[in-house]
């Protein structure tokens, strides 16, 4: 006979934790999106980031306005009657310094997402795929737009404290300004585009400097073997292969810049169109391509 007792199952208790029901307000949508877009822009140069972060955006942002404050300075102090450089002209001739900091900043904007697989995160609030996507790109233009706009900020008041021609220098500000917003959409779709390609960041930072760099480098000498062989007509179509080459183009021929292109032999308003048609394909195809990447991305 068994003579062991069943021992009784121990009590169940619930313990009340503090989990309570969200009473606020349901932000939605919109405000997810601006969240991450203002966040996106902030960490692009380290705000709110750790201190090692701002240092490399905050030293290049400066090695952007340093120059156009020496000018400044010396076109006050020599009573100038122009710039010694055209607005339109600044971002062709610091375009090194801006790939540099595009190639530091895009892959910090969505390398690491990839690198963590945080995209299910993301998704988990009502942001759709397409809301990543514009605010990221939106930050990384707005971005390039402070970096390039800052300078030229800087000339235009200097220009008007020097008392240059204020007709002259509004208009020569508003091209400017311009062509900077057109650059900063386009450099920031093709940043962000090589940046997404690889989830390590070293990878993206290779990939925009030699896209940007050798790219400007290979044309600008494809242009002057072409000016050596007296065949100025073809220098103009070989700054298609270029981002910043066609940029160069687009101002020359609608915004009334001079071309850095050898000789000066830069398109007309005719091959002008051609330019912006290429330079609206890569800023939709860039969204595109991103689309497409983030397509199965934390699935």
């Amino acid at each position: 006979m068994n003579t062991q007792k069943t021992q009784a199952p121990a009590a169940t208790r619930i313990h009340n934790i503090g989990y309570r029901n969200y009473e606020g307000q349901r932000l939605g949508r919109d405000y997810g999106r601006r969240s991450l877009y203002s966040q996106s822009l902030r960490g692009a140069y380290g705000l709110g980031r750790s201190a090692k972060s701002k240092v490399l955006p905050m030293i290049l942002f400066g090695v952007m306005v340093l120059p156009a404050a020496i000018i400044v300075a010396v076109a006050v102090a020599t009573k100038a009657g122009k710039l010694p450089v055209d607005y339109t002209d600044y971002a062709i001739m610091t375009q090194p310094i801006i790939g540099l900091y595009l190639a530091s900043q895009a892959p910090q904007s969505v390398s690491r997402d990839l690198r963590f697989k945080t995209m299910s995160l993301y998704l988990s609030r009502p942001i759709e795929r397409s809301d990543y996507v514009l605010a990221k790109y939106g930050a990384m233009a707005s971005a390039l737009f402070i970096l390039i706009a800052a300078p030229l900020v800087v000339l235009y008041l200097g220009s008007l404290l020097a008392e240059m021609d204020f007709s002259d220098q509004s208009k020569g500000f508003g091209q400017g300004m311009v062509s900077v917003a057109v650059l900063s959409v386009l450099f920031g779709g093709i940043g962000l585009v090589l940046a997404a390609l690889t989830p390590r960041r070293g990878f993206g930072v290779a990939a925009v400097i030699a896209t940007l760099t050798i790219s400007y480098g290979a044309v600008s000498t494809v242009q002057e073997i072409a000016r050596a062989s007296d065949s100025e007509g073809v220098i103009q179509w070989f700054g298609l292969f270029s981002p910043a080459s066609l940029i160069d183009g687009l101002q020359t021929a609608f915004l009334g810049a001079t071309s850095t292109f050898p000789g000066g032999a830069g398109p007309g308003a005719g091959v002008g169109v051609v330019y912006l048609l290429v330079i609206s394909a890569l800023i939709v195809g860039s969204y595109a391509v991103l689309m497409r990447r983030y397509r199965k991305v934390g699935l």
